[in-house]
């Protein structure tokens, strides 16, 4: 007899889109909602079809096109989304190759109509990639894989893109993927993770791409032992301390020496040194501390001696998780037999601009360098001699080893500086708000937020608290996060989600946005739709036929309701509730929200003249301290 599926509470707040705390709701008000069939008191179990009945039937599940419909539903039946995606992923491997098997996992069964839907309409292999996409999007618990953008680049690095690829840390197959798109006529992975590695063997097998992908430790237990590839890329784990130090004291892989236990990553730079053909190249994800730490020096140092290590790239921080960190590119080349070692590394410091500005200009400089040509790309690309590397550091970061601006660059920059400057300052005036007095002075009603909440004019969420996630569990980056700090300086999102935001509440355009807890009350327009809301931060939706949210913003953060909504002295604590709003009509509202906006634009303006004015000001000391530049003397 087929076995009910089952759903728990979380998943069903995924299935809705709505939080946790939505269901729990809805359970108590609803004497309709499914019962629980199975689990325990503190985490139940219900039946899945009869919980999409009932949500359909509150207008809580709105019709879907079929691949959403599917994945919600796989999502929802699986403790993993890779998991399930394995799963669908091997029924449609099965049904290309002629077969029409039933899964295996009764949890499955009711999705098989939405599945032969689907299938029949794009085939085994446009279903997966509709699955896939959904798969794909960051979202909570979800593994990261490598972003396209970067992956894209690595693979770029290694070569013209023909012949066979090795990922030894494969994850879901991103940058396998990539060398597909490339043109590699064959892949091969190894992957930890036994979901995960599946993925990315499924979608090799659903195109046909010769290779296959194993599930194992590859430091530990090699399936590539003794091979080699026309190229290796891989984005290894970072800061691992169980990696199996002790039983690989003298691995034949250690072709520069025994790998320090502190030292996990040049592990994985030996490793795929080790699986590279003669004269192929491998590209690698780092850490910017490797680089840099003493335990490493003896290895890379011999690493520049033997001409291994051909180049070391920074990045912008946010390339890849972890996104707070500017990681770092590692192109390593396995030396020809017999061959001189290169007497010349190549140091590339990006991590000024984002990659999407800075990947052509890498590539480019690259296969100039390869090619024994001008790299062109002053304090950008830097030839280094090997030997000046090899000092007692064998420090390998790039900023450190970009040489100092010459005159010129330093006056050009100067001058770009002035004119940037020059140019905000002769703004200012224009973006300055028209005000004039009122004849008989402030007056009006005036409704605090609380009361606004209640009657309808706006909703109010938050503030987001951290949840309960074990640290270890936590994700190492994840969507777009409005923080803090973003609200304090007026910039956009700058975090990521760590998998430990108590409630997810994605931001709209409109939305107004203030700190817990700061300096001073600061309230913010949000103008781009798309991140989270941070921890900390409320969230005040006004309802567009009631407030204006510029209007609602200026009337925030007035030194009146500072004192009104705070409750400490110092570094203040705001209950926003008690914050009040001047009572006006919308046409009213909307003429004072345009004087907020534009007191926003002219405050940002400020900030950016105080910036340019620092930079100017350490730009022209610079030069006169070097002599790089001269003062102009009086004629007179």
């Amino acid at each position: 007899m087929q076995e009910t599926p089952t759903i728990t509470a979380a998943e069903i707040a995924r299935l809705a889109g709505v939080g946790r705390a939505a269901v729990s709701n809805w359970r108590k008000r609803h004497a309709d909602f499914p019962h629980p069939i199975g689990g325990t008191p503190a985490s139940p179990e219900f039946d899945l079809i009869q919980v999409e009945q009932w949500l359909r039937a509150q207008g809580k599940l709105p019709e879907l096109a079929t691949a959403d419909r599917l994945w919600r539903r796989l999502a929802a039946t699986k403790d993993s989304s890779a998991a399930g995606l394995a799963a669908v992923g091997a029924l449609l491997l099965a049904r290309q190759r002629g077969g029409r098997p039933r899964p295996e996992d009764p949890h499955l069964a009711p999705l098989v109509p939405d599945l032969d839907t689907l299938t029949d309409e794009l085939g085994p292999q446009g279903a997966f990639d509709e699955l896939w996409q959904r798969f794909s999007a960051p979202g909570p618990g979800r593994a990261f894989a490598t972003p396209d953008a970067l992956a894209d680049l690595m693979i770029g690095l290694t070569g013209p893109g023909d012949g066979s690829v090795l990922d030894p840390a494969a994850g879901s197959g991103a940058l396998l993927r990539a060398a597909v798109r490339a043109g590699y006529t064959s892949a091969y992975g190894q992957e930890l993770d036994d979901d995960l590695g599946r993925l990315a063997g499924l979608w090799l097998a659903l195109r046909e791409v010769p290779g296959e992908v194993h599930v194992g430790d590859s430091l530990r237990g090699d399936r590539f032992a003794g091979e080699t590839f026309d190229a290796v890329v891989c984005h290894p784990p970072f800061g691992a301390t169980n990696w199996g130090d002790d039983e690989l004291g003298h691995d034949p892989r250690w072709i520069v020496g025994s790998t320090p236990r502190t030292e996990p990553e040049l592990a994985w730079v030996q490793h795929a040194l080790a699986h590279l053909r003669p004269e192929a190249t491998a590209v690698l994800l780092m850490p910017p501390t490797v680089a840099s730490r003493r335990a490493g020096r003896r290895i890379r140092a011999e690493l520049l001696r033997r001409g291994a290590l051909r180049a070391v790239i920074a990045l912008a921080a946010g390339a890849a998780p972890p996104h707070g960190v500017p990681l770092h590119l590692w192109v390593l080349r396995r030396p020809a037999p017999d061959a001189p070692p290169p007497v010349r590394a190549l140091l590339i410091d990006a991590a000024g601009a984002d990659l999407a500005e800075t990947a052509p200009r890498i590539l480019a400089a690259w296969r100039a360098f390869d090619a024994d040509a001008d790299i062109g790309e002053t304090g950008f690309a830097h030839e280094v001699p090997v030997i000046e590397l090899l000092d007692e550091e064998v420090d390998l970061t790039p900023a450190r080893r970009q040489p100092a601006a010459s005159g010129v660059d330093t006056g050009a920059h100067l001058v770009r500086t002035r004119e940037r400057l020059a140019a905000v300052v002769g703004d200012l005036a224009a973006l300055m708000p028209q005000v004039t007095p009122t004849p008989d002075g402030p007056d009006g009603e005036f409704l605090t937020v609380g009361e606004l909440a209640k009657s309808g004019a706006l909703h109010l969420l938050g503030p987001v608290r951290a949840a309960s996630t074990d640290e270890s569990e936590a994700a190492s980056g994840g969507p777009q996060v409005l923080t803090v700090q973003d609200v304090i300086n007026g910039e956009g999102p700058s975090g990521r989600d760590d998998g430990r935001l108590g409630q997810e509440i994605p931001l709209a355009v409109g939305d107004v946005v203030v700190p817990m807890i700061a300096r001073s009350l600061t309230a913010r327009v949000v103008s781009v739709d798309g991140a989270l809301l941070g921890r900390n931060l409320y969230l005040l939706r006004p309802n567009p036929a009631a407030l204006d949210p510029w209007f609602l913003a200026g009337q925030l953060r007035t030194s009146t309701n500072e004192k009104q909504a705070s409750s400490l002295s110092g570094t203040l604590r705001f209950d926003i509730r008690r914050a009040q709003v001047r009572r006006l009509s919308l046409d009213e509202q909307r003429a004072h929200g345009e004087a907020f906006r534009r007191l926003d634009a002219f405050e940002s303006a400020i900030r950016q003249t105080a910036k340019l004015g620092e930079d100017l000001v350490r730009l022209t000391a610079d030069g006169l301290a070097r002599g790089s530049l001269l003062p102009k003397t009086d004629p007179r």
